[in-house]
């Protein structure tokens, strides 16, 4: 009987724990979208306005998108173009505050965060993870710009902490991650920002540039709220007076002509009455009016005039420009980093040896079918050591392949890198979006089929060309940073 009391003691104690977690797995509503404008996705279907926005869905823009999504607290999380984030927890308890727990995530891009009332009475329990970083907040309004080695940070209202992902920090960790090692912003330090690299010890403390995250995607005009403005105009009524007609009078003038006749006796003369005279008439002849001669201006029309067809020049397709925007291993840099900004070329990635931009010019359009693959020609790749005595070395890659399927517009790569002393596969899969660009799913969520981060761009130059950098850890002290070339191989 002890036994079985034992037993039974131990399922409704499974089934107690089941029934707390249920709640906790459920997916709830995090926001409401109040404006989006370009290609917005949420979780692979585009983004409608005033639909809901769940926690953990995946919220993508492309090269045109913006989203502003009100959090159920009244706070605002905007997503500017070309990037990827996620409210990954958004729990209020307005109860007991202490139980609200809010996570924000931007994979890549730029994003802004507002608090709102919640997070304000909550402070200790919000957390704005970036892919090397953890934010925290003091009540505030913020801009990020991440990709997957470098993060900034720059303030409008209130302050902020943040710090690098290591020990004592960790990216499924609550709130903020404050230590020797964190470092605080606030929105008294006008021009400055805080960058964070992978491995880097403690946050720098930076003049705002062109890196800056409102330099590299510009806010709207519209931003913070993104609320339509009520237009309350009304037409008023008119009211006309009505028109009155005149009244006329006739008098009519009646006249009567009478006579009389007496008898003076029996030989008395009848008097016969007078003669009527009757008058002449008079005709009078019509008066003939000769209307006047007009003489019909002759009107010569004016000459037409053709105008020659307007000739659209033909707009040359982008180009992909990749290669070290810094000396490694005595090897000089490659690409001109604020040249080509300058020249207007997009920013597609950067990681700590390499960057890769777009030029200007016809982008690259998605096939709506089809799949096509690539072979590797040109690559590079070096080895850092965190520790600073072991020198960096330069590895190379072998079995490169690299596929796109339009029809679910995914991808998938994987090539060997090898060094001196190791072989090691790398791969990775993601999803494409229309412009070209590419990017890589986190290689923390399923690591058996991405084991690096990837972040690349389709260009339709020579025929069909791509480009992408990757970066991942070897180890537990070791990252290798590379770039790769990839021309078309075979169109299905």
């Amino acid at each position: 009987m002890m036994e079985k009391g034992n037993i039974m003691l131990r399922q409704l104690l499974a089934t107690a724990i089941l029934a707390l977690a249920l709640p906790l797995a459920r997916a709830d509503v995090a926001g409401t979208i109040i404006f989006v404008a370009g290609q917005v996705n949420i979780a692979a279907r585009p983004a409608v306005l005033n639909s809901p926005v769940n926690e953990g869905e995946l919220i993508s823009t492309g090269g045109d998108g913006y989203i502003y999504i009100k959090t159920i607290d009244g706070g605002l999380f905007i997503v500017r173009p070309k990037s990827e984030a996620r409210i990954a927890t958004y729990h209020v308890d307005r109860v007991n505050p202490a139980n609200t727990v809010v996570k924000l995530e931007l994979l890549r891009g730029v994003a802004r965060s507002q608090s709102g009332d919640a997070v304000k009475q909550a402070r200790q329990n919000f957390r704005f993870n970036t892919p090397v970083a953890a934010i925290g907040v003091r009540g505030t309004d913020f801009t990020v710009f991440t990709d997957h080695e470098t993060s900034r940070v720059t303030v409008l209202t209130g302050r902020i902490t943040i710090s690098g992902f290591g020990e004592g920090c960790h990216p499924e960790g609550r709130g903020p991650c404050e230590g020797d090692m964190s470092r605080d912003l606030s929105a008294a330090q006008k021009g400055q920002l805080l960058q964070i690299r992978r491995g880097q010890a403690a946050p720098q403390l930076l003049q705002e540039s062109s890196l800056t995250p409102d330099v590299i995607a510009p806010p709207r005009v519209d931003e913070p709220s993104g609320k339509p403005v009520a237009n309350n105009n009304s037409a008023a009524p008119i009211s006309l007076d009505p028109q009155k007609n005149a009244s006329f009078q006739q008098a009519v003038n009646n006249a009567a002509a009478s006579g009389t006749g007496q008898n003076g006796g029996k030989n008395q003369e009848t008097t016969p009455p007078p003669a009527v005279v009757t008058p002449p008439v008079v005709v009078t002849p019509p008066v003939v009016v000769v209307p006047p001669v007009v003489e019909v201006p002759v009107v010569t029309p004016p000459p037409v005039e053709v105008t020659p067809p307007v000739v659209v020049p033909d707009v040359p397709a982008s180009k992909i420009v990749w290669g070290r925007w810094q000396p490694v291993i005595n090897q000089a840099v490659v690409v001109d980093f604020v040249g080509e900004l300058n020249r207007k070329s997009t920013l597609i990635a950067q990681n700590a040896d390499f960057a890769l931009f777009r030029t200007e010019g016809k982008e690259y359009v998605v096939p709506e079918r089809g799949s096509v693959g690539f072979t590797l020609q040109n690559s590079e790749a070096y080895i850092h050591n965190d520790n600073i005595i072991v020198p960096t070395t330069a590895a190379k890659l072998e079995n490169g392949l690299l596929n796109f399927n339009f029809d679910n517009r995914t991808f998938a790569t994987s090539f060997d890198l090898v060094s001196n002393t190791e072989r090691v596969e790398l791969k990775a899969r993601g999803q494409v979006v229309a412009d070209g660009r590419f990017s890589g799913e986190n290689r923390f969520l399923n690591p058996t089929t991405t084991n690096m981060w990837v972040d690349g761009v389709l260009s339709s130059e020579n025929g069909g060309t791509a480009a992408y950098l990757f970066n991942t850890r070897l180890g537990s002290d070791r990252t290798v940073y590379g770039a790769t070339q990839w021309g078309k191989s075979a169109v299905k």
